[in-house]
């Protein structure tokens, strides 16, 4: 061997993988087909599982619990500012008719 290291696309390597998950193809029988190493095409596949693992799995739930903690807190403050602005402006003084809104 050369020394020099073959560098696959993600696409390459998410497609190799497909044979195996999608189409049956052994390990071995799809390395062959596609000119790599079975032991390669086995790192990729087990790669491939943990990312899709870590986008729809545990990791993922740290995140939503955190933006809806935020969107919790966000809401409570317009909720306090629109209280706040019913009780600046009385309802008599507001526009005549529906189609009249008057913009400051």
């Amino acid at each position: 061997m050369n020394g020099k290291r073959n560098r696959h696309s993600r696409e390459f390597k998410e497609e190799t993988v497909k044979l195996i998950t999608e189409h049956g193809y052994t390990i071995s029988e799809a390395a062959r087909n596609v000119g790599v190493n079975a032991n390669m095409l086995g790192r990729w596949k087990c790669e491939l599982e943990r990312d899709r693992e870590n986008i729809s799995g545990a990791g993922n739930v740290k995140v939503l619990q955190s933006e809806l903690k935020h969107l919790r807190k966000e809401n409570q403050r317009l909720k306090m500012e629109r209280e706040i602005l019913k009780k600046a402006v009385p309802p008599e003084a507001g526009p005549r008719n529906q189609s009249e809104i008057s913009i400051y």
